[in-house]
């Protein structure tokens, strides 16, 4: 897509407005017409009057998730490129993302330049580098944790019984910041 086309649309779905109102702000600049919404509800409302060609979702937002809007994104515009941005990054919710129609997938903090280029990429990477140490017990964690959630949509009650924990440690072991990996 020619990004100087001001035909282009991208919507960005996101409750952070300081980020919301800088990537707005720097893929107009860009050339692109930008629509923005705050909750996956205020998106469908916007979907009325603005169909996307590009959109960014925030994966975790108060009601709805970003990811729920994809199925709806791509019934209106089946070309559309769609990057699910979070910072609770798992292997799951990238797996998930994709199966439903995402472009591609990307931990925040992330900036316009790596947003733009992921979802301008033509071809994937087969070259792309494979880390060279196993993952820590806390971020399998966090991984298995993820993927038992959406095995339940989301059902915090079943997931800490199918995971044989106390529904409380559950919700607080979900309300901190997955482990980061080391690079």
């Amino acid at each position: 897509m020619n990004t100087n086309d001001s035909s282009v649309k991208f919507l960005i779905v996101d409750d952070d407005e300081t980020f919301t109102r800088v990537l707005s702000k720097a893929i107009q600049r860009r050339g692109y017409e930008t629509a923005v919404a705050s909750s996956a509800e205020q998106a469908l409302n916007l979907l009325e009057s603005f169909t996307p060609d590009m959109a960014t979702l925030d994966l975790k937002m108060d009601g709805a998730s970003g990811i729920t809007l994809v199925p709806r994104l791509k019934a209106l515009n089946p070309n559309i490129k769609i990057l699910i941005l979070t910072g609770y990054a798992s292997i799951s919710t990238a797996v998930e993302a994709i199966k439903l129609g995402a472009t591609d997938y990307l931990a925040k903090p992330a900036d316009t330049d790596q947003i733009l280029a992921k979802l301008n990429v033509t071809e994937p990477d087969p070259d792309i580098e494979i880390a060279d140490k196993p993952m820590s017990v806390g971020r399998l964690e966090w991984e298995h944790i993820q993927k038992v959630l959406i095995e339940h949509d989301g059902n915090i009650s079943a997931t800490a019984r199918a995971l044989g924990m106390h529904r409380r440690t559950l919700q607080r072991k979900l309300q901190k910041r997955p482990v980061r990996e080391e690079h």
